[in-house]
């Protein structure tokens, strides 16, 4: 006799949170070490993620009453240059094996960006799992991670500035003022009320310390957040708004030489340490670490801030989504000599070519990856990813600004 039930795909509440947790930990092998090494115990974890879990959109396939795949979209908000956007974080992406291989996660996927373009939050991030299956399904990559080791001899030599530095506890309103500062002026950050800051230190030891730095006028102008263990300072984040915070930051690291015998951390800016070291000969990792899709690219561009001009500019181009018809076909983008853009839908995928030629073609993963600063215009074109002539990759790298986005969090 057959033991197949039909499944059925519905909302995930807070009466599933004991199921949402225990699929998570299955597929991604959240141990109890890993768990007692933060200093969590499961109904902690579980207690923590609650708040988070009933703002956001979680969705499930059901076979009876358990919950066997799942994918949930916290409400959040980026930055993207000077405008801030409501942004689906999707996270908590897990199916059962026995399940695997039924296309769940695809449809689970398509229900969550329909949400996402019901709610208005024209662009999702995720931390990625899989490069290339997230890939498939419309994001790319807008964001690295570089990961850096440097000898205690190797420490930069202190530096005279006119403001100083402020030993705090790490989750206090200081180090909360100071990134909200720092944030509202930085492309691709994260605005982070009360349960995004929850988020940000979920997996974090105790121990981790924080020091902020006051510029001369009393102002929070950057931070570095950091724990010492078995003479290493581990550095989780680092964050400045001027090249003055930053002296005074690596100030405060260097004054701990005799105290370990090297520095370990992350950064999420584009810009490699080495070049602003003396000794600069130090270990670097550069690694992908956040995507993105543009869930709605008509709604993305009304908000996009382009670069002003002396007159108008215009691509007319066909857009491929895998996922979403809504971004599939012919469009038109018009720039204002503000920097005002609008994308116009002037057919379908099969319309034909304008003025006896192919139709320039762009599919939504580079195009999130262009406007997002990640990868420029002729870059794009020359590998391929962007297809159209010169002209249109003069126009775009005009009207693009350039800068990568920063984005530390994690959820």
């Amino acid at each position: 006799m057959s033991r197949k039930r039909p499944l059925r795909i519905k909302n995930v509440g807070s009466e599933h949170l004991e199921q949402y947790n225990a699929l998570l930990r299955y597929v991604f092998q959240v141990t109890d070490r890993q768990l007692a090494r933060v200093g969590w115990e499961e109904e902690e974890i579980m207690r923590a993620k609650q708040p988070m879990l009933e703002r956001a959109d979680v969705l499930g396939w059901f076979d009876g009453d358990k919950l066997i795949s799942q994918v949930a979209v916290y409400p959040l908000n980026v930055r993207v240059f000077d405008r801030t956007y409501a942004m689906g974080g999707l996270t908590g992406v897990g199916t059962y094996p026995e399940y695997a291989n039924q296309g769940l996660m695809h449809k689970l996927l398509i229900r969550a960006l329909e949400n996402m373009n019901a709610r208005e939050q024209s662009i999702s991030f995720l931390y990625p799992y899989s490069i290339p299956y997230y890939r498939r399904k419309g994001w790319e990559i807008i964001s690295d991670k570089i990961t850096y080791e440097i000898q205690d001899y190797q420490l930069p030599k202190t530096k005279q500035v006119s403001g100083e530095i402020e030993r705090v506890e790490a989750e206090g309103p200081e180090v909360k003022e100071a990134y909200e500062r720092f944030a509202l002026q930085t492309h691709g950050a994260m605005l982070r009320a009360e349960l995004e800051w929850n988020e940000y230190w979920l997996w974090d030891p105790d121990d981790t310390m924080a020091a902020v730095y006051y510029n001369e006028d009393g102002e929070p102008d950057g931070y570095v957040l950091y724990r010492i263990a078995d003479e290493i300072f581990h550095i989780k984040d680092m964050i400045f708004m001027d090249e003055e915070a930053r002296s005074g930051i690596w100030n405060f690291i260097s004054a701990h030489f005799s105290m370990i015998n090297k520095v370990v951390g992350n950064t999420y800016t584009d810009e490699p340490l080495a070049f602003l070291l003396e000794d600069a000969d130090i270990k670097e990792t550069i690694s992908p670490y956040y995507m993105a899709r543009i869930v709605n690219a008509q709604s993305f561009v009304a908000q996009y801030p382009f670069k002003a001009d002396t007159g108008t500019r215009e691509w007319q181009f066909l857009l491929d989504d895998p996922l979403l018809p809504w971004n599939q076909g012919a469009f038109t983008l018009e720039i204002t000599p503000e920097g005002a853009g609008t994308l116009t839908r002037t057919g379908t995928a099969g319309s034909p070519g304008g003025k006896g030629r192919d139709r320039d073609k762009i599919d939504i993963q580079t195009l999130t990856t262009m406007l997002m600063g990640y990868k420029r215009p002729d870059y794009l074109h020359k590998i391929g990813r962007l297809n159209c002539g010169p002209a249109t990759v003069d126009m775009l790298e005009d009207a693009i600004e350039q800068q990568a986005p920063y984005f530390s969090d994690y959820y």
